[in-house]
């Protein structure tokens, strides 16, 4: 069936008849309304976004769509029949696919595995990997991804992870594709391309429910927009003529002036710099510095080697040449525990998986950093936890960090991604870094939560800490930036200063149209 644009931009109004309704849905969890009343329509052939804060109950009502989890109150209807969609496997058997902001993939396997996994094609006694390779390639070729279908996904950067779950998803075949924060790893450039993919999508009849908190993205792509705050529907609107302030007023229920305040403080003398920094095969003759007070930004498309070299200047990984000096004073991070003694702390760009531990406590996560340290900073003695010293600690974290809620024996995946990042930050401030990385700061948290962060950096830049912010999105690169260095397959091609800090500078650099 063709879906005009008249028909979409109409919406509940339109002739068509939609191909999803959720109606009235509510659920609740022991002692936790998530869910009340939602309403939801979608049109075939229609990109529909949903936006809100972090718990304003976007991923539940994902959840029960997918059969996750089931509804306590409220009916769906699918293709004008109600149905009760009781399990993941019911849903894909309609047509339903979801891509979670925490993937699925196994990293055990290869790309080809990955994306025709619970379908893979038979020959006449086993697996047909030859076809399993060309159906793998011809799904990443629509998104523009060049991969070997035999790489294992345990290889692949969290981007690339991304950018294979969206190409399963692709191939199936599915009528509605639910994307959570699919550009959230991307950059600005290969989110547009990701953009122009789900686009393509809409054109050939499949219906979209795009959840994110780029509200560019939104605005860029949706016919239409859902906001939901504290778990209810808030209001559907066309995304014609939206603004962003708009939007983020109906989500948080206030004003927000300034999604990244800057806070102007003094810049004083180098704290941090790395020389002909090289690490074979990842990046090669970087020379940059850091100096107190200050935040730079490093910017770069996916694969630039952004995080390679944080990783190495944090002693994740190895480099192979060059110098990295802190106060004047060359060091040698060979390990992470060397490079938080010389006064490192780096904030890791994926916190489900690299930041945070999720069955233990706010308490334990916040002092895991400091568990083993016997300065004025630790909290053991002779090898023994002081638990009074260690809940005082984290108390005191939580508070300064406006963490909510504040209950410290509260377990951390049971809080928002912001208040999640917001403990892993703490738990680096413990350490009282000289020089403090962050790697994606904001990936995957609310508007408000953004805005929370960056006060917060701007607080730790006026203490006098150096800091280097990696980041995709490059509003937050502009507008948090003293000054941004900007990498492209591995080698530092451009400078700029706060003036010439702009989305046209750095992405021409970034893009290697200044070495063209």
């Amino acid at each position: 069936m063709s879906v005009s644009q008249d028909d979409v931009a109409a919406g509940s109004s339109s002739s068509v008849a939609p191909l999803l309704v959720m109606n009235d849905i509510s659920k609740s969890f022991p002692g936790v309304l998530a869910l009340s009343h939602v309403n939801l329509e979608i049109q075939p052939g229609e990109i529909h976004a949903i936006v809100g804060e972090n718990g304003a109950g976007k991923s539940t009502l994902m959840k029960i769509l997918a059969g996750v989890h089931k509804p306590t109150e409220g009916t769906i209807q699918w293709a004008g029949d109600e149905v009760s969609i009781g399990s993941p496997h019911a849903a894909q058997q309609l047509g339903i696919r979801m891509v979670f902001q925490e993937l699925s993939l196994v990293p055990d396997l290869s790309v080809a595995e990955n994306i025709s996994l619970g379908r893979m094609p038979r020959g006449r006694l086993f697996v047909d990997r030859k076809r399993m390779a060309r159906l793998a390639l011809e799904a990443l070729k629509v998104i523009g991804e060049e991969l070997d279908p035999n790489t294992l996904i345990a290889d692949l950067t969290i981007s690339q992870r991304q950018l294979v779950e969206i190409a399963r998803v692709i191939s199936s075949g599915a009528r509605l594709v639910a994307l959570d924060e699919p550009t959230s790893s991307l950059t600005e450039f290969e989110g547009k391309k990701l953009l122009a993919v789900i686009k393509s999508l809409k054109h050939s009849g499949i219906s979209v429910i795009y959840i994110s908190h780029r509200l560019h993205e939104v605005l860029a792509i949706a016919d239409r927009v859902t906001v939901m705050r504290d778990g209810r529907t808030i209001e559907t609107r066309s995304a014609q003529g939206a603004t962003q302030a708009e939007l983020v007023q109906r989500m948080v229920g206030r004003d927000l002036d300034d999604m990244f305040p800057k806070a102007i403080v003094p810049i004083g003398p180098v704290v941090f710099r790395a020389e002909n920094l090289t690490g074979e095969g990842k990046f090669s003759d970087i020379t940059i510095e850091v100096r107190s007070g200050e935040i730079v930004g490093l910017a770069g498309l996916i694969g630039a080697g952004r995080t390679e070299f944080a990783r190495a200047v944090f002693g994740l990984d190895r480099f192979d040449s060059g110098a990295c000096f802190l106060n004047s004073v060359r060091i040698r991070p060979k390990n992470p525990a060397q490079a938080i003694r010389d006064g490192i702390a780096y904030v890791p760009e994926d916190r489900r998986l690299l930041g945070i531990v999720p069955p233990l406590s706010i308490r334990e996560n916040l002092t895991l950093s400091i568990l083993r340290r016997e300065s004025r900073a630790g909290v053991s003695r002779a090898g023994v936890i002081g638990r009074r010293a260690e809940r005082a600690e984290a108390a005191r974290l939580t508070k300064h960090l406006s963490v909510v809620p504040a209950a410290i024996e509260r377990r951390i995946e049971t809080l928002s991604g912001g208040n999640q990042q917001k403990v892993v930050l703490g738990r680096w401030l413990a350490t009282g870094p000289a020089l403090l990385i962050l790697d994606e700061p904001t990936r995957g948290v609310d508007v408000g939560a953004k805005a929370e962060i960056h006060r917060i950096i701007g607080e730790l830049a006026a203490e006098g800490i150096a800091i280097l912010m990696i980041s995709s999105e490059l509003p937050e690169i502009i507008a948090a930036s003293d000054r941004v260095y900007v990498l492209h397959e591995g080698s530092l091609v451009a400078e700029f200063d706060r003036e010439g800090i702009t989305e046209e500078n750095i992405m021409t650099a970034a893009t290697g149209a200044l070495a063209s």
